[in-house]
């Protein structure tokens, strides 16, 4: 971390002393060479930058609701429950009513294909129809192949307020359609997150599709215009954007000059707007060419301390990303070394006991072998989801290694250790596997062990490794503690 923190305090020394020379000759400049030194400075730095700013936001803001309708969506809860026939509603109701308040949505809803009930967090609220107007979205979504899809549309459980609708397909585990599930958000409540966005950021913030439609605004209404085309030049320009590349672009409207950052957001399948209009700081060059030189410095300690902060989040974005397993979306043993010293600290000092389970697929091996290693990568994430199913909010799991998981229990004793290992080993052998149509039996072995008052990290989880050791031996499919182990000895 040293040496990372160094990097990151030479790059923003080197960016600041690039800003500072860049200004300083800008600053001694005419002012033709501080009018083009401007525009360089907004096209290739300013805009972008602010750009970054704003979409990462837009990622905390607008994206996870993206992420939360893809987790409904291959929620193996919801999927079980249709499957099972949908019986006893008020369970889908509960499910959905959860989603709403724990991730503050306007709404969520659920809408089955098979009895075209359209399930809402209050309760069953219609069944949907194709020749209903109001349902073709439905239908729509039905026929789709993208996984999902945002609209914009009047919500009839809230008084027809307009809604961002993010609409995802689940599938069962066959790859057929189920329903459509998500949540919404209201159009006003993005409109009061862009006015957010130009208020702290001092740009014009907005949304279009890739027709060239302008889609959603700030409610200062600081665009009036309904498409592109009709914003000066720009309708010309909107050809040469990319989805696979940011660009800044000039372009005149109203006679006065404008700069425009374009960037594509695939999750939103919108481009991302951020407008700056140059007129008023030539006008400000014009007036006040001596006091430039402090403006420069101003805007350097900005530009410092943005990019130091954006450094910091992405560093720590990284630093999350080295701590999860990709395959199960667990935590990877890297995260168990930072969390199992915590732990054991704070067990010693509460005078709690702690538990240790470790849970191995058995004749793992000769699944990879007969039927391949995506087959054993489905039993992995499997397995992953049974334990994490059968675990408390307290407890800590990851992957261990290979085909091995970890599971730390807090203020967990023998007895309910033991019940919960039983719970996962019977929870993994009565799981449906299946690869391509064919059926694949799992059984795991799991070993677990309890914190005595000499143990470090390493003899706590040897102990632990040693008791599922022994339920190797004693045959598989079994759960062996190292506490029962030595009583019969």
């Amino acid at each position: 971390m040293r040496f990372v923190l160094g990097d990151k305090r030479v790059l923003v020394a080197t960016v600041t002393l690039l800003l500072l020379v860049g200004f300083l000759a800008t600053s001694l400049a005419s002012y033709f060479v501080s009018r083009q030194s401007l525009r360089d400075a907004v096209i290739e730095t300013e805009l972008p930058l602010t750009s970054d700013n704003i979409y990462s936001e837009i990622q905390k803001d607008l994206i996870q609701p993206i992420v939360i309708s893809s987790v409904m969506a291959t929620d193996t809860f919801l999927r079980d429950w249709v499957i099972d026939g949908e019986k006893n509603p008020d369970r889908i109701t509960s499910y959905l009513n959860a989603i709403k308040e724990r991730y503050n949505a306007f709404t969520s809803f659920f809408i089955s294909d098979r009895t075209h009930i359209y399930y809402h967090a209050d309760g069953i609220l219609k069944h949907v129809d194709e020749k209903e107007p109001r349902d073709e979205w439905y239908f729509r979504v039905r026929d789709m192949k993208p996984p999902y899809e945002i609209n914009v549309d009047p919500d009839l459980a809230n008084q027809d307020a307009m809604t961002i609708f993010i609409n995802y397909r689940v599938m069962d585990y066959s790859g057929n359609f189920l329903g459509a599930a998500g949540i919404g958000l209201t159009v006003n409540a993005v409109r009061t997150l862009i006015d957010d966005y130009q208020s702290r950021f001092g740009r014009t913030v907005y949304f279009a599709n890739e027709q060239g439609q302008i889609v959603l605004v700030g409610a200062d209404n600081s665009v009036p215009e309904d498409e592109i085309g009709q914003r000066g030049n720009l309708g010309d320009l909107h050809r040469k954007w990319s989805r696979q590349e940011t660009r800044t672009l000039e372009y005149d409207y109203r006679g006065s000059t404008r700069f425009l950052n374009v960037r594509f957001i695939p999750d939103l399948g919108w481009y991302l707007l951020v407008e700056k209009e140059a007129d008023r700081d030539i006008a400000q060059i014009r007036r006040a060419l001596y006091v430039n030189l402090f403006i420069c410095v101003v805007i350097t300690v900005l530009v410092l301390l943005a990019t130091w902060f954006s450094i910091g989040r992405y560093q720590r974005r990284l630093e999350a990303m080295a701590t999860t397993d990709k395959l199960t979306g667990l935590a990877s043993r890297h995260a168990y070394d930072i969390l199992i010293d915590q732990a054991l600290r704070d067990a010693r000092r509460l005078n709690q006991p702690l538990s240790v389970v470790m849970v191995d697929a058995d004749h793992f091996k000769p699944i990879n072998d007969e039927a391949g290693h995506l087959a054993g990568d489905r039993v992995l994430v499997g397995i992953a989801n049974a334990i994490r199913a059968s675990l408390r909010s307290s407890d800590l799991i990851c992957r261990w290694g290979g085909d091995e998981f970890l599971v730390v229990l807090r203020n967990c004793d023998l007895f309910n250790a033991e019940r919960l290992g039983e719970t996962i080993r019977q929870t993994v052998e009565n799981a449906a596997f299946t690869f391509n149509g064919n059926a694949i039996p799992v059984t795991v072995s799991v070993g677990l062990a309890v914190l005595r008052a000499d143990d470090d990290a390493d003899t706590f989880i040897g102990r632990a490794d040693a008791a599922l050791y022994n339920a190797k031996q004693d045959g598989r499919n079994v759960m062996r503690s190292d506490t029962r182990m030595q009583a019969a000895d």
